[in-house]
């Protein structure tokens, strides 16, 4: 069954954003729109803070402007796309003219939108990022019985449909990107609570509720330093 748009965009509620433009008042305006879907919503004025933003933290998705001081928003594209090829990019540029289009399709842009433009348009956008985050609805083998959606959150199981919580589907998605790699108590809780500070156990029964759901032998216990997760 296709997925109706915010289910679609309710994949970003985990995953952050980092937003480049120097006129205030856009940027309050766009920013309102990015804090009801993503987890964390970052914005800098120009294109140098935003490569210092990439460098010392992690976000999905990046919307940049064109017209920026100090460096722009094509050259700084330019410049991140030589070492991450797949990270998905929104341009939001005043700029229409035929020279700035051929200079952004190398750059493999998920969509380039003109100022003004409306919040329907905007939030389409968001979309196709999502749906590319999600390699068009791709889904992992976790082992022979067991099919993981992170599209929708959902386990297919011996056939039969799991549905993860939203801290199971994120620890489930870490502990993926980290296969064979002990993944520490303080690691979980950087990346499950960025302010909070909750205690082990929080991790433990999250840890207990995808155990029951994907099978115990995935996720092994490493005495007092947290977990490590095998494909079985």
């Amino acid at each position: 069954m296709q997925q109706n748009k915010f289910d679609i965009l309710d994949s970003l509620c985990d995953k952050n954003v980092l937003y480049a433009e120097d006129e205030e008042g856009i940027r309050e305006v766009i920013i309102e729109i990015l804090e009801l879907f993503f987890a964390k919503v970052v914005s800098v004025e120009n294109g140098l803070e935003a490569l210092n933003e990439m460098s010392n933290n992690n976000y999905d998705v990046l919307i940049f402007d064109v017209s920026m001081p100090k460096l722009d928003g094509i050259e700084t594209i330019r410049k991140i796309r030589k070492t991450n090829k797949k990270i998905p990019i929104i341009i939001l540029s005043a700029h229409t003219e035929q020279e700035y289009l051929w200079k952004v399709i190398e750059l493999k842009i998920t969509k380039y939108l003109a100022k003004p433009c409306d919040k329907t348009t905007f939030i389409d956008a968001l979309e196709l990022a999502s749906l590319e985050l999600m390699d068009f609805n791709k889904k992992i083998k976790l082992h022979e019985n067991c099919i993981y959606n992170p599209f929708n959150r959902t386990l297919n199981f011996n056939e039969k449909s799991i549905k993860l919580s939203k801290n199971e589907s994120k620890l489930l998605e870490y502990f993926i990107k980290h296969t064979n790699q002990i993944v520490t108590f303080d690691k979980i809780y950087n990346y499950l609570w960025e302010f909070d500070t909750p205690s082990k156990e929080a991790i433990k029964f999250i840890v207990k509720g995808l155990r029951k759901k994907i099978g115990r032998d995935m996720i092994k216990n490493i005495y007092g330093e947290g977990y490590i997760y095998k494909n079985v």
